[in-house]
């Protein structure tokens, strides 16, 4: 008896004292935790160098303080997963076109973030890659530029050459190189960026592109032959040294050590201080052997991507830094800074009207260069990693004497188009 009395009286003590308790005065109830917010920084990845990443920094500073927002500048590694917003160099679009769920369209995006985006008045010079079949942006191409020739005044008078006339052929300029070399200089000329110059450009310039529309190799042409052919030779007779495959000749010819250089077009601000360099500009060089005369240069560089997967937030500050990046005012300070090309007619002509005045002809030079169709073909051999390796290997074997340039490029082509085969994303301009 007494057990079953007992579960009847622990019940009732629990009611009792739940009574008890309720008759308390009752405490106000405690305001719901607020759900968490997205951070409130968001992120510039890049892969700049040092100068570069202080450059690009300033311009996120202003961008903080003009807008109240807290972009921070962050390095993007090999295998991130991408920020908010990225700065893709045109040796990083393999990671791009290989990884398409990574990214979202730019249109979209600031479509979403209701940040109107106009550019209609693109240029065509600056499309390559970065609008889809509908014309629309899918990433901002804010450091476009083209190859040309840069040549130390200095170094021509030296030689006894006009420092005025630059070469227009490469004929015309094996001659000036070997002045230069009788003038005591140990390296007439050099190149950065070998294949973006020596094979895309060159290709585009002699009116074979180094790909088709189907997205195969072909700059196994006879332009190219030959003129890979002529760079052995003035390789042979010293005429051409090559330090690296990026950037690494810009130092030499800033250096005052190289005569010239074919690189991009807006590494002028890196050469207009150069001590004992009084810097003068040219198209780059063509053959004017080739049918139909000299062609468009064709323009790359950096460009600004949208990471996928960032919260509401983080895309509607993004938006608001895209429309800041294409201000006029931002547009010639990306010029003065960077040396890319303005994206626009509007942009392009303040940026004249204001650089010009400072006797700087590099943009004339580039849009003379580009005129007006550097976008033509899509695809390029110097974006792709696995294809732009094996073309530097076959160049450097071309230019060490181990190689004809014949076999070099049958074999840059061959291997080129089996590893697009493999990888048939990568023949696309751009993922969308």
């Amino acid at each position: 008896m007494s057990h079953c009395i007992r579960p009847l009286t622990v019940a009732l003590s629990l009611a009792l004292a739940c009574s008890v308790v309720q008759a308390k005065p009752a405490k106000p109830a405690a305001k719901p935790a607020p759900a968490p917010a997205a951070s409130a920084d968001f992120e510039l990845a890049h892969n700049l160098g040092e100068v570069g990443e202080e450059r690009l920094q300033a311009i996120v500073d202003r961008f903080n303080k003009e807008s109240g927002s807290a972009l921070k500048l962050v390095r993007l590694e090999k295998g991130d997963k991408p920020a908010a917003l990225n700065l893709m160099r045109r040796y990083d679009m393999s990671d791009v076109l290989s990884q398409p769920k990574n990214f979202v369209p730019m249109h979209d995006m600031m479509a979403k973030a209701g940040q109107p985006l106009n550019l209609g008045e693109l240029s065509g010079d600056l499309k390559a890659g970065v609008v889809d079949a509908k014309g629309r942006l899918v990433a901002l191409p804010v450091l476009y530029s083209t190859p040309v020739l840069f040549y130390n005044k200095n170094a021509f008078r030296k030689a006894k050459l006009n420092p005025d006339q630059p070469p227009k052929t490469w004929f015309e300029m094996q001659g000036m190189l070997d002045k230069l070399q009788d003038a005591g200089y140990a390296c007439p000329y050099t190149s950065s960026w070998p294949v973006w110059v020596h094979v895309d450009n060159v290709s585009a310039v002699s009116g074979v592109p180094a790909a088709n529309d189907k997205g195969q190799l072909t700059f196994n042409g006879l332009p190219q032959v030959k003129h890979l052919a002529m760079m052995a030779t003035w390789s042979k007779a010293n005429y051409f040294k090559l330090f690296g495959r990026r950037n690494e000749a810009s130092a030499r010819f800033n250096e005052g050590e190289c005569a010239m250089i074919t690189t991009d077009s807006r590494e002028h601000v890196d050469f207009r201080d150069a001590k004992g360099v009084e810097l003068g500009v040219a198209p780059l060089p063509y053959h004017d052997d080739v049918y139909g005369g000299r062609q468009s240069s064709l323009a790359d560089g950096a460009s600004l991507w949208v990471g996928a997967g960032h919260a509401a937030a983080h895309y509607k500050q993004a938006a608001k830094f895209v429309s800041f990046m294409l201000s006029p005012e931002m547009q010639i300070e990306m010029v003065r800074v960077y040396g890319g090309l303005p994206l626009t007619s509007a942009a392009r002509m303040a940026a004249r009207s204001k650089l010009l005045q400072d006797g700087d002809k590099t943009l004339e030079v580039a849009y003379a260069s580009l005129n007006g169709n550097g976008n033509k073909p899509a695809m390029r051999v110097a974006n792709i990693d696995a294809v732009r390796i094996v073309a530097n290997e076959e160049l450097e074997a071309v230019w060490a004497d181990k190689k004809p340039a014949k076999a070099a490029l049958d074999t840059s082509v061959s291997r080129g188009n089996a590893l697009l085969a493999a990888k048939p994303l990568l023949k696309k301009s751009q993922p969308f």
